[in-house]
């Protein structure tokens, strides 16, 4: 499982090293912050459309590993394509392609790690972990460079580790993703659930100041005067304290329960959310980067138990594919378009503290959703 470790280390990596600059990379192209959170708001949006896109056309030709390689290729080309071009106009376009391109990436991955992993499908935490291990180990090296080299470093870095990660995937049994056919039919099943429908309301509602951290976090330390090796030492913190958390996310689940970590998690969103708020020196984001791990890896373990604990019988895979949906498509995006115009015309402490006030209106949710199934 050596190879399974570094397709994520590389992946993560050529991520750490774009993804958190961007929003720089737009402001300095002249974006005001409603326009930062539109283009941000691309790549989850375009990924809704384009994954059951690429998935189908993977299933109708068989041809799993080619269309995986590909995706990643076209996202090499585009990138290095982004990094020539300024403007609303011609960004928007090459926003989408990335996305596009992207989409497939990480589900083709995970499902091959999955069945690789047999019945041990609950250690999938532990091949992750070389994902957040490549994010903190690239993060404060991508932000060094781009102090002193500028943006052409997040773009190289990025088409380097991208094409690592494509040698090394090549290289793993690419399986097929879960099949589409009643997919749809599916989702409809499950919307008439209402404990489902009310946690994914959580999810939805309380991850909103996940996303702005991750979209406008890096913009509002600029304006404090942070320097990109700072921003590049906070993500290795908040890597740091990610890695506990994917190793013991099965023990932690299975003493605490689903519900209770991910209300954990949506805690310290909260706290996360009203401690950026209150925020005048950069430095102050090094120990609030700190609840990371408890915000990000442990919702994501405990949501994806928890889909499989309420999902019906025989559901399971959709369950998974709503709430991937949900986590990284409908609430990336409103993240990104909300806390932009929050941080366009209320500031960035009012993104921040709204972000905060979400998530406790989705630990309530959670509460509700908890109450209706111990009724049943």
């Amino acid at each position: 499982m050596i190879r399974p470790k570094a397709a994520y280390f590389f992946y993560f990596a050529a991520g750490a090293c774009l993804l958190p600059f961007l929003a720089l990379y737009y402001a300095q192209n002249g974006m005001s912050a409603s326009q930062i959170g539109l283009l941000s708001g691309l790549l989850p949006l375009v990924t809704l459309v384009s994954a059951p896109l690429w998935g189908g056309l993977a299933d109708a030709t068989q041809r799993h590993r080619p269309v995986l390689l590909l995706a990643m290729a076209g996202s090499i080309v585009v990138v290095v394509a982004l990094s020539q071009t300024s403007g609303l106009r011609w960004l928007i376009p090459l926003v989408i392609l990335n996305a596009f391109f992207l989409a497939p990436v990480i589900p083709l991955v995970d499902n091959t790690v999955l069945t690789m992993l047999g019945d041990r499908k609950s250690l999938y935490g532990r091949q992750r972990i070389g994902g957040a291990f490549g994010w903190g180990l690239m993060a404060p090296v991508a932000g060094w460079l781009i102090d002193r080299t500028g943006m052409s470093a997040a773009f190289g870095g990025y088409a380097l580790l991208m094409l690592g990660c494509l040698v090394t995937v090549a290289g793993l049994p690419v399986e097929r993703a879960s099949g589409r056919g009643s997919y749809w039919r599916g989702v409809m099943a499950l919307l008439r659930n209402g404990p489902w429908v009310i946690f994914l309301a959580s999810i939805l509602i309380g991850g909103l100041a996940l996303s702005i951290e991750m979209s406008f976090l890096f913009l509002y330390m600029e304006r404090l005067g942070a320097s990109k090796t700072l921003m590049g030492i906070t993500l290795a913190v908040s890597t740091v304290s990610e890695l506990p958390v994917w190793f013991f996310a099965d023990r932690l689940i299975e003493r605490l329960g689903t519900r209770k970590v991910l209300a954990l998690s949506l805690l310290a969103c909260a706290v996360q959310g009203f401690g950026y708020s209150l925020m005048t020196n950069p430095l102050v984001a090094l120990p609030i980067q700190l609840l990371h791990g408890l915000a990000f890896s442990a919702s994501w373990a405990a949501g994806v138990a928890l889909s499989g604990e309420i999902a019906p019988k025989g559901m399971g895979a959709t369950a998974q594919g709503v709430f991937g949906a949900v986590s990284w498509g409908v609430r990336a995006m409103l993240g990104s378009v909300l806390g932009g115009l929050l941080f366009e015309y209320f500031g960035p402490a009012a993104a921040f503290r709204w972000g905060g006030v979400a998530a406790l209106v989705g630990i309530g949710f959670l509460w509700v959703a908890s109450r209706r199934t111990e009724a049943r």
